[in-house]
């Protein structure tokens, strides 16, 4: 990727990021394209030149998180480290990202609101590429007899519905920041996993 191309994904990284919080606070119907420039402090034809439209820019936001998510936790497979490491640490990552980008994701629970079939389409075939990356670490786990004989798509359901669960109540000025909250979040998801030794 060049220095320029480079240069432009930032530019609509920042754009997505400050975006989506203003959909967050002000919701779909109530932001308008002239909030989102105004926000960046950036003209609306500005704005217009990375992103077609309001839903334009929703979806690309989606697909920049659920895309992320895969490479962070394909960059932990990758490691050479104990699959109860990679879960583990994948966990942890995926919760960091959630709270990371906690208006996001929740702007994500309901797409058929916003998405034409095609864009659902896509978003479904990043969430299962995902679903699948831990499904091997689990299926992994299992063969070496460090998990216990699961049905890995159930266990993995229920880590996600767990960690997914953060956003709800997660608060930065809590006892514990982020980092120290997915730690335990995965220790604790961790047990249930792990065959006793």
């Amino acid at each position: 990727m060049s220095l320029r191309e480079r240069k432009i994904a930032k530019k609509k990284e920042d754009i997505l990021r400050s975006a989506v919080r203003i959909l967050a606070e002000k919701g779909y119907q109530g932001t308008t394209m002239e909030d989102i420039a105004a926000n960046l402090l950036m003209t609306k034809g500005a704005v217009y030149y990375y992103f077609r439209d309001k839903q334009d820019l929703l979806y690309q936001s989606h697909q920049m998180l659920l895309e992320r998510s895969i490479e962070n936790v394909k960059y932990i497979q990758q490691q050479d480290i104990s699959i109860e490491e990679k879960l583990k640490h994948s966990m942890v990552v995926h919760v960091e990202h959630v709270v990371n980008e906690q208006s996001g994701f929740e702007l994500m629970l309901k797409p058929e609101q916003f998405f034409s079939e095609e864009q659902q389409e896509k978003l479904r075939e990043l969430q299962a590429k995902y679903s699948h990356c831990f499904d091997e670490i689990i299926q992994e786990g299992i063969q070496m007899q460090v998990f216990r004989n699961l049905d890995k798509k159930i266990a993995r359901n229920i880590l996600f519905g767990a960690m997914n669960w953060v956003t709800q109540w997660y608060t930065a000025d809590g006892k514990k920041d982020k980092k120290e909250i997915a730690a335990v979040i995965a220790d604790y998801l961790m047990l249930m996993l792990l065959k006793n030794k």
